[in-house]
């Protein structure tokens, strides 16, 4: 098989350094990038034969963040996918990075088997759902593949778009002229439609569906 090409970046030269070290003892990863934060990613990556197939962006980080990071590698490089990895676990910061072009979004006290799960699973499908536990989420890729997917109502698709955002569920809510038990009825519907379990989850689905854009 291939070996996939990973890059980092990160502005803890410790945490940095030692998953570069545990990447490598995943079979058939192999890291050719570490940067401190986006700018020095970008002069770096300028300089390799090879650019890296998937890239772990860190949120907070100096010179350029891991919005900024994430976004120009969106922009200029649309074949690297990006992964979140962080200690923030505020929907703020979750759904920037996700709105930015990440297709997953892990926290730093990841098990390392959950990380390497994690990197095949982008590296093979191009996305990583934490939200759906293996039998759930082949059903899903199952249902996709033969066009028997649950109806999302244009409502739904609109409730999804402004979930996409950094509104909270009141401010949806008041947006859709809408009280927030309907709004919590959307949410609940389209938790179980997507089989899903939390707003990131449907963001990411949504997005892997086309049912909204980034």
């Amino acid at each position: 098989m291939k070996t996939v090409r990973i890059g980092l970046v990160d502005d803890h030269q410790l945490f940095l350094k030692s998953l570069s070290s545990l990447i490598g003892t995943f079979d058939g990863f192999e890291v050719v990038v570490e940067a401190l934060h986006g700018q020095s990613l970008q002069e770096r990556m300028a300089q390799l034969k090879s650019l890296p197939d998937i890239v772990l962006v860190d949120v907070n980080m100096p010179v350029m963040d891991g919005f900024g990071t994430v976004n120009w590698l969106a922009q200029t490089h649309p074949a690297i996918k990006s992964i979140a990895l962080s200690m923030k676990d505020d929907e703020t910061s979750i759904m920037g990075m996700v709105r930015a072009g990440c297709c997953a979004y892990l926290l730093k006290d990841i098990h390392p088997s959950e990380l390497e799960k994690a990197l095949h699973e982008v590296a093979e499908k191009g996305y990583y759902n934490t939200d759906a536990p293996n039998p759930v989420f082949r059903r899903v890729i199952r249902l996709t593949q033969t066009g028997a997917m649950p109806t999302v109502t244009e409502k739904e698709k609109e409730f999804i778009k402004l979930a996409c955002s950094d509104l909270t569920y009141k401010e949806i809510a008041s947006r859709m002229k809408l009280s927030e038990r309907t709004i919590d009825g959307y949410r609940e519907a389209l938790f179980h439609k997507l089989q899903v379990q939390s707003r990131v989850g449907l963001a990411l689905e949504a997005i892997r569906r086309n049912l909204v854009s980034i």
